[in-house]
């Protein structure tokens, strides 16, 4: 990744903070390429194609946040990254801004365990990683309801990503699921979950990746009133009998 691309995504930090980050992140990348080729945690198996497909991409996301945080009362930030995988964006979110709290949730134990490894090897004091599946951790008190913003780069439709992923979001505070070019056939599928769920406002807003915007979004929803408690259901239910 060029240095200018650091400049942007960093720009809140000085230079030299902003190599630090850079080189922080490219530390991760390694760990992941090398570990890959034991526990495949990523389809993508070389150094430039991981640059652009993880880093590059992961960093799309900050100006988004770092808007909503400017734009809202939001103090002491806590995010977290929903079936996190390879810990993008999480890791990332983490090395990034190392003010905000970030916590990787992911359901299979051996990422978890590479996650737990990457945190060690860049000396992470602010995230934290959880094995554990959404619904599960969703439904307890140490997670629901507790984050400023949950994070989903995860491959699945936004009907059943809303409600692995709401419960996790304070009142006031927003869910933000990372898509494709056009998600708009998605955001009208997942109308009556998001209204079930509490959430209110939703934009879609283009982000720049690889120099070209609009290839990528953000879909970002404002959470506005508690959810219910039968949200969200048992492990399974909400990929198998998605809210309609």
């Amino acid at each position: 990744m060029e240095m200018h691309a650091a400049e942007r995504d960093f720009g809140r930090h000085p230079a030299r903070r902003g190599r630090a980050m850079m080189a922080q992140l490219e530390t991760f990348l390694r760990l992941l390429l090398e570990q890959n080729q034991h526990l495949n945690l990523t389809a993508v198996q070389d150094w430039d194609s991981a640059r652009a497909v993880h880093l590059e991409d992961s960093l799309t996301i900050l100006p988004v946040l770092d808007q909503l945080c400017a734009s809202g009362k939001h103090k002491g930030i806590s995010v977290i990254d929903v079936g996190t995988g390879a810990g993008l964006p999480g890791m990332v979110l983490a090395v990034t801004r190392p003010e905000w709290q970030v916590t990787l949730l992911d359901s299979l134990k051996k990422r978890c365990t590479f996650l737990e490894a990457g945190k060690a090897a860049l000396q992470l004091k602010n995230a934290s990683i959880v094995w554990s599946r959404a619904e599960t951790a969703g439904q307890g008190k140490q997670y629901r309801e507790r984050h400023d913003f949950a994070i989903a780069r995860a491959v699945a439709r936004l009907n059943v990503l809303a409600e692995l992923c709401l419960p996790f979001v304070r009142p006031g505070g927003y869910w933000i699921a990372m898509k494709g070019p056009d998600p708009q056939a998605e955001v009208q599928e997942a109308r009556a979950a998001f209204k079930a769920l509490g959430a209110g406002q939703v934009d879609v807003v283009p982000l720049e990746w690889c120099g070209q915007k609009g290839q990528r979004t953000a879909v970002v929803v404002h959470k506005r009133m508690r959810m219910a408690k039968q949200y969200p259901r048992q492990e399974g239910i909400p990929h198998k009998r998605p809210l309609q």
